[in-house]
């Protein structure tokens, strides 16, 4: 199992949306370390509530929980500033081999203020790697619970995600707690035999009680006469039942008949007629409203449509009458320049080729003009502007549009026509008053008939389910008076057995605890003299079977008491506690840690630095001050290659939230 992503968005002091990677590898080389940064306050607890809340909602064991409902927990992680808007929401992405392949998951929690009946809103997305996209699964959401139990089990949790103030009580305490004592329990497997063990109590109670309220072999006749009576009553409910069921079909098959008789002579549609005539009486409505807009169209321009030809011939003579009135205008004002232009040249100095040039230039102009002014054809439109303009807005504009109104109203009108026809044949074939009456009648006869065919047949059936339960009922009697010899002993054999069973279960039980025991204890002694920097202080470690309290031995096989380690040494025994446990278990799992290094002097913290947090696990979250992996520690983690990503809880005071930042605080 691999943590991949965590997003926060309005949780805590995390105001709008937060995206967190926690994939543990850097350029495509795999690192273990996950380390955050932050000073006290600054959200480091939150997000470590927010991996169990999103794991296990109502179960998870939150710091901040206490003795507050859920409800009142999902309220008060509401960031104060959160808009009335948005909602709440945690998402935790993780991967984890299902089916001998890796799949991606993602947890999404949200609610609101005052969420409704106390509870957020829960979904599980699965990624398809082949779509690359992710698919919502309803049957893990609704299994959620019984399906994280087998990937990272609640009993088990803390001792994967747990915290510096949890290690400082563990290594104070001269026994565990009992919520460690059950992941313990849990996580060696030992539990499996005490709930056996009473699970056997419960049958053997149960068992005693069977036999205590056991009465006398008696009444076995009486009870053998009613069961064949019994018979006799099922044999002819059942009778009865078979012919109220072919009566109930031929009741049905009757109105089936008198229904298609109803429709096919016109009854369905007489009861209709008045809604069919007043259908009718609207699309002829409709219909005359039609023709009415479409006499007014044709009062307008609309029939010009009919000689389009001819105006467009009306078009283009404007067009060529305007063009050679211009040139006549033009004709003139040129020869009149023409002249005074000759004139005045004449008294320049200027030889006679090159007046006589201008000349034929100024000549040139005037025959193009000329040409373009004289024509075959006298003019005979001499229209104006103004009706040139009207009448290329006519054939533009004004004409497409009416045609189109025109070309609307006529398929208006013939859909309309369709309506009516099709409505007169409806009424042509509607059955008169008295034929519909009378169809009418026998559709409710019908009915009638079939109501008492299907009261008559719920009687029936009732009879035959009373007269069975009855007859079971006696057949069990009999069978219990027939073999409450052979129940009895087998329920005494069922209680010696179990006396045998439970010797066993000890035993066992006895057996696999030391047999787990003895191998943790190879492990907590391996994992605490890798840490400690007194290799000649610890031989061994004893784990009392009962208790799970820790003895410590020497080399001399000489007992060391606990109170002669120094607070830094019963932490790191403390951790390599917890590290044994991870290992034994054999689950690949995630370790989260919160404020690891607390009282511990610079020798130990180097161990711990350098050889428990990069081997903790495939994937370890560090949270930390400034103070516990300061320069000097984060420099050596750099330098081992352990971390894959840092990151920097920064928490604004003035917005009261806080800001996630790539990098540590060095």
């Amino acid at each position: 199992m691999i943590f991949l992503e965590l997003s926060l968005e309005n949780f805590g002091p995390y105001l709008g949306k937060n995206i967190i990677n926690l994939r543990p590898e850097n350029d495509g080389e795999t690192r273990p370390i996950i380390l955050f940064g932050g000073m006290n306050g600054g959200g480091k607890t939150t997000l470590m509530d927010a991996i169990r809340l999103t794991l296990y909602g109502n179960r998870a064991q939150c710091s901040t929980r206490g003795n507050l409902s859920y409800s009142e927990f999902l309220n008060q992680s509401v960031h104060r500033n959160t808009p009335p808007t948005e909602t709440t929401r945690i998402e935790l992405t993780f991967e984890h081999i299902q089916e001998d392949k890796p799949t991606i998951f993602k947890v999404v929690r949200y609610w609101t203020k005052e969420p409704k009946d106390g509870k957020e809103t829960l979904g599980i997305l699965v990624y398809d790697d082949y779509l690359k996209e992710w698919w919502p699964d309803k049957a893990l959401t609704n299994a959620w619970d019984e399906y994280i139990e087998t990937l990272l089990p609640l009993g088990i949790s803390n001792l994967f995600l747990f915290d510096g103030e949890q290690v400082k009580e563990l290594a104070e305490l001269e026994t565990p707690p009992p919520l460690v004592v059950d992941a313990i329990r849990s996580l060696l497997g030992l539990e499996l035999a005490e709930r056996l063990s009473v699970d056997l109590d419960i049958l053997v109670s149960r068992k005693r009680k069977e036999i205590a309220g056991a009465k006398e072999l008696a009444a076995l006749e009486k009870l053998e006469t009613k069961f064949k009576d019994l018979i006799v009553e099922r044999d002819i409910a059942t009778q009865e039942q078979g012919s109220c069921n072919n009566q109930l079909i031929d009741k049905q098959n009757k109105l089936r008949q008198a229904e298609e008789k109803f429709i096919s002579e016109g009854g369905k549609i007489a009861g209709e007629r008045n809604q069919l005539d007043q259908q009718q009486t609207d699309l002829k409505e409709q219909a005359n409203t039609t023709r009415q807009t479409m006499v007014e169209l044709a009062a307008g321009v609309l029939p010009l449509a009919l000689i389009t030809p001819l105006l467009n011939q009306i078009q283009i003579q404007a067009e060529i009458e305007t063009q050679q009135q211009q040139a006549k205008i033009e004709k003139e004002a040129l020869q009149k320049r023409s002249d005074r232009l000759i004139q005045y040249i004449t008294k320049l100095d200027l030889k006679a080729k090159q007046i006589e040039q201008i000349k034929t230039f100024l000549d040139q102009e005037y025959q193009e003009l000329e040409q373009a002014a004289s024509s075959s054809e006298k003019p005979w439109l001499q229209a104006d502007t103004e009706v040139i303009e009207q009448l290329e807005n006519l054939l533009k504009y004004e004409l497409k549009a009416k045609e189109e109104i025109g070309a609307e109203k006529i398929n208006q009108l013939k859909e309309i026509e369709k309506d009516i026809e099709f409505l007169e044949r409806q009424l042509a074939i509607a059955a008169s008053p008295e034929i519909y009456e009378q169809l009418q009648r026998n559709v409710r006869q019908a009915q009638k008939e079939l109501a008492k065919a299907q009261a008559a047949k719920e009687m029936a059936n009732r009879r035959v389910e009373e007269s069975k339960r009855e007859l079971e009922k006696t057949r069990k009697e009999i069978e219990q008076y027939s073999q409450e010899h052979i129940k009895l002993r087998n329920n005494q054999h069922i209680i010696t057995s179990a006396a045998k069973v439970q010797n066993t279960l000890k035993l066992f039980k006895e057996k696999l605890t030391l047999k787990k025991l003895n191998k943790l204890e190879k492990e907590v002694t391996q994992c605490f003299c890798y840490l400690l920097h007194k290799t000649d202080l610890v031989h061994r470690i004893v784990i009392d079977t009962q208790s799970f309290s820790l003895s410590l031995y020497d080399t001399q096989g000489k007992a060391v008491p606990k109170h002669r380690l120094s607070a830094g040494e019963k932490q790191l025994l403390a951790i390599s506690f917890l590290w044994g446990l991870a290992r034994v278990s054999g689950r690949h799992l995630p370790v989260a840690i919160d404020t690891p290094l607390g009282r511990l002097d610079s020798s130990h913290r180097q161990n711990l630095i350098e050889r428990y947090f990069p081997a903790a696990s495939h994937q370890v979250i560090l949270l930390s001050t400034d103070t516990e992996i300061g320069k000097t520690e984060v420099e050596n983690l750099r330098k081992l290659e352990a971390i894959a990503r840092e990151y920097l809880l920064k928490y604004d005071g003035n917005e009261r939230q806080t800001i996630v930042k790539d990098g540590y605080f060095w």
